[in-house]
């Protein structure tokens, strides 16, 4: 087996979506896909004005979004009639294929909203399929449970708990760990994986070569290999995301990404046109 180190630690940038809402992104600038991850982003704050105007109706095309609550509320509506209340620890997996219209909107007037977005590609014979919603209540999410830890798995298996995202074309994995002070993580990957970790708080060591610490809201590329081991030098959260790379053009235009520039023209005809939700 081969240990896996740490690649490199990338610190997020502030910076706005939607209608202003405020957040980190450590995937998806300049742009520095991780394939097949094309954007992370972390928003959180207990300023309302920070979050409350949300994401108004926008278009995608192409991609998979996964959001996934931590605190506060957020309400999705979207063109193929799907919606849903997203609270503490629910995630919502949205597949936009060839093309869905939706926002994202805070229920919440004022307190704590904390979660994440994260942007997988599609492959181009599945970036044209139905767009499909998928919610996953928190009250129905496995977790794994033990002295040491907790595991939440969204997607992806630990042990004897099975996540509710399956037979999914990236074999992606998706967990988020509590881990105790001095404990140990350890978890066998694919080889043929990318994986990243996004440490949320706390601070950990990762594989057996020696790293610079790291801070709370970073994320850390890994290397490839199958053997992940991480300790924590304090009660920490972290995710876990892995999935195996798509390896294709990537071409972006905004909220769309296809793989060459001709489809992403065609993506902003078919919205200006009327004819983009099929």
């Amino acid at each position: 087996m081969k240990n896996i180190e740490v690649k490199q630690i990338i610190d997020p940038v502030s910076t706005s979506d939607g209608a202003g809402v405020k957040l980190k992104r450590s995937i998806g600038v300049e742009p520095n896909y991780f394939d097949p991850f094309l954007m992370l982003d972390e928003f959180g704050s207990e300023n309302s004005e920070d979050y409350i105007a949300g994401f108004p109706p926008h278009p995608h095309r192409g991609i998979e979004t996964v959001t996934y609550m931590l605190a506060g509320d957020f309400e999705h509506k979207d063109s193929t009639g799907g919606k849903g209340k997203m609270t503490a620890g629910d995630v919502q997996w949205m597949k936009t294929g060839s093309g869905i219209i939706h926002s994202e909107m805070p229920t919440i007037k004022e307190g704590k909203l904390h979660g994440f977005q994260l942007w997988i590609n599609m492959p181009a014979k599945l970036k044209m399929s139905k767009p499909e919603y998928i919610y996953i209540d928190a009250a129905k999410m496995s977790v794994h449970k033990d002295q040491d830890k907790q595991i939440k798995v969204i997607a992806g298996k630990f042990e004897n708990v099975v996540g509710p995202v399956k037979g999914h074309n990236i074999e992606p994995i998706y967990f988020d760990i509590e881990l105790d002070k001095d404990k140990e993580f350890n978890f066998k990957l694919p080889s043929t994986h990318n994986t990243f970790i996004y440490l949320i708080n706390g601070e950990i060591r990762i594989g057996t070569n020696k790293h610079n610490n790291i801070k709370d809201s970073t994320l850390i590329l890994l290397s490839k290999g199958d053997k992940l081991n991480v300790i924590a030098k304090s009660n920490t959260k972290f995710l876990v995301i892995s999935g195996k790379p798509i390896n294709e053009e990537i071409a972006r235009g905004g909220p769309f990404v296809m793989n060459t520039k001709a489809e992403i023209l065609q993506a902003v005809q078919d919205y200006h046109n009327g004819t983009f939700v099929k």
